[in-house]
């Protein structure tokens, strides 16, 4: 697959930071934006593609494969609509720690197990105009590749965003892997892929979206590698 490659963000977006309509992003959110992009230009070289894709209304629901603990930093932080996020429940044991990732717009999932708050809580987020994102292989990958999505997305995807949104990342497993505790130097890459519309997830099966999501990643997947001049992976058989 051969895509149109920017940079830049989506334009319409800019002329709509006070519309009401659009759930903006608080002040100590956007400090935290530019104090990332400051580290992941220096450390990562994070490089951004396509962010012109980042829908201008309603529910957003990012589709993404599962790399490193950098994953939901690296979809959200060049995005100029907030992004919420599922962080594991033990994380919110402590009242300040949780006090400031629920600033961050992180709420609770219980993991290893079906949680229908968590289900709950990211439909009525995606109802109410917020972008979530969530990563359905449910385990970080160890070489690269990207594992079976688990179909519980597609629910979210169909009764919940307006707009879902594929994206690949590519590289941070090597920045930071499940085998170590802290990062590395390396090159990272964040793709977006074109958004697909509510109306169009509902004609499809649970198990028809879950596969045409992973099969646009993996497109993309097979694009940023071969730009990069990386051998690309077989998914023949999966």
């Amino acid at each position: 697959m051969t895509q149109t490659l920017s940079s830049y963000p989506n334009s319409h977006l800019r002329r709509m930071r006070k519309n009401a309509e659009v759930v903006q992003r608080s002040w100590l959110y956007r400090f935290a934006q530019i104090v990332l992009s400051v580290l992941m230009s220096l450390i990562w070289r994070v490089r951004v593609f396509n962010r012109r894709y980042e829908p201008t209304e309603g529910g957003v629901l990012y589709i993404c494969n599962h790399q490193s603990f950098l994953d939901p930093i690296l979809v959200a932080f060049a995005l100029q609509r907030p992004m919420n996020f599922m962080a594991r429940d033990t994380l919110f044991k402590n009242k300040y720690f949780a006090k400031v990732i629920d600033t961050f717009n992180a709420f609770p999932v219980k993991r290893g197990k079906g949680d229908i708050g968590a289900i709950k809580e990211s439909l009525r987020r995606l109802k109410a105009g917020n972008q979530l994102i969530v990563f359905p292989e449910g385990t970080r990958t160890d070489d690269g590749q990207i594992q079976p999505f688990k179909p519980g997305p597609a629910l979210l995807a169909q009764r919940g965003a307006t707009w879902t949104v594929p994206v690949l990342i590519d590289g941070a497993e090597l920045v930071w892997p499940k085998s170590q505790k802290v990062p590395t130097l390396g090159n990272i890459v964040v793709q977006y892929g074109e958004p697909i519309h509510q109306s169009v997830a509902k004609k499809l099966s649970a198990d028809e979206l879950t596969n045409l999501l992973r099969d646009r990643i993996i497109e993309i997947q097979h694009d940023v590698r071969r730009r990069a001049g990386k051998p690309t992976f077989d998914y023949t058989d999966s």
